[in-house]
């Protein structure tokens, strides 16, 4: 970064570097000097000093040094306090027989994964687009959970991926991490149970439906039922969870959408577009770093202000007709997806519950809109003064 310029001013999420390295300002970018021959010079200067120091270990390659621990000086530090009695003598002995660096290629065991049986069993869909239904139980030890599925169907649809529903996937129990991570458009993810760290990770499209299971005995809005960094750098697609997530709730999150009943700390951090409705209390630190996208929270105690970092965002009231039916419209397909008891309160009752939420607004991203706003008033004025010259 330096050699590109950075001159460590430490506000890269600011969006107001003065060198143009981390900023989307084009009155800054057009600062940026950085060049890619810069970086590649970098390096080879630190290869030739390295090759320096090899020459004098006597060395002539990286393989030859590993392990080579009797090259190292040893230079004690008696007359520093916190060196007294330290003996580092063990760990310092040659490692013995064996090799000393990798020399096998690491086995993921893809072969195992809950993947295959996913494919084999959506085979009419990837190959005829026609609509198929899975139901199989899941473990926490089955991880990435839709992810090689996803890369079936992109691989022969594209982007756009399936139609939407084409793929159904009912799980129950208990999932691993990065469950839906990558999802594909056309696939749909529901699961009775609870949920591991990164759900929806860098998903694109598709819809992941968490709910208790029948059996439960929990209030859902009051209980966790999925873990950290939920939709981390997704791009699009649906979440719902009936139930409370974790920390770092859709960080990087650039075009999502989900509704939760509740987020640890963090949420919505660094987020730069989609929208995300709370319905319930959010953590500390709620919308840092956040520069696009919309949050909508139910601030029922009237304290979320209090947990929200206002460095980028401002806070505002659900008063448009826009915002209100875009909540609203969200509330709705939660229900309908979940059976949520507290959205169901909230629609039964949505006048008055409507001025209890709040809309979380980034303020440069608010300024974009207006000036995209500004200029389609323009657009139309030209097209309607051109209609009239015509007419």
């Amino acid at each position: 970064l330096v050699t590109l310029g950075c001159v460590m001013m430490r506000k890269c999420h600011l969006n107001n570097c003065p060198v143009g390295v981390a900023t989307q300002r084009d009155d800054l970018r057009a600062r940026y000097t950085g060049k890619p021959e810069y970086p590649e010079r970098f390096f080879r200067f630190i290869a030739q000093e390295l090759r320096e120091y090899m020459a004098q270990l006597g060395f002539r390659t990286m393989d030859e040094m590993i392990g080579r621990v009797e090259r190292l000086k040893f230079e004690p530090a008696s007359q520093h306090w916190k060196a007294h009695g330290l003996d580092f003598s063990a760990i310092l002995q040659p490692a013995g027989v064996g090799p000393l660096r990798c020399m096998d290629k690491q086995e993921h065991s893809l072969e195992k994964a809950l993947d295959n049986e996913l494919i084999t069993q959506a085979r009419p869909a990837l190959d005829n687009k026609k609509p198929v239904r899975i139901q199989m139980p899941i473990r926490n030890v089955h991880r990435t959970v839709g992810t090689t599925l996803s890369h079936e169907v992109t691989k022969r649809y594209g982007a756009p991926g399936l139609p939407d529903g084409t793929i159904e996937i009912n799980l129950s129990g208990s999932a691993g991490q990065s469950l839906g991570a990558f999802l594909a458009p056309g696939i749909s993810i529901r699961l009775e149970g609870d949920v591991n760290d990164y759900l929806g990770k860098g998903m694109s499209g598709g819809r992941i439906v968490v709910v208790p299971p029948p059996d439960a005995t929990f209030v859902p809005q009051d209980n966790i039922i999925a873990g950290n960094v939920i939709l981390y750098g997704a791009t699009g697609g649906e979440i719902y969870l009936q139930g409370v997530a974790g920390e770092r709730f859709c960080v990087r999150n650039s075009g999502a959408t989900a509704v939760v009943e509740g987020v640890g700390d963090h949420g919505c951090e660094y987020m730069t577009g989609g929208v995300v409705v709370v319905l319930g209390q959010t953590g500390n630190n709620f919308a840092a770093g956040m520069s696009g996208g919309i949050a909508y929270i139910y601030d029922e105690s009237e304290l979320f202000d209090t947990r929200c970092n206002l460095d980028m965002v401002e806070l505002e009231s659900v008063t448009s007709e826009a915002d209100s039916r875009q909540l609203r419209t969200l509330m709705e397909n939660h229900y309908q997806y979940t059976g949520s008891s507290r959205a169901k309160m909230i629609l039964d009752n949505w006048e008055a519950y409507l001025p209890m939420f709040v809309k979380v607004m980034p303020i440069d991203y608010q300024r974009v809109l207006e000036r995209m706003a500004g200029e389609e008033h323009k657009d139309t004025e030209t097209v309607s003064a051109t209609e009239e010259v015509f007419k």
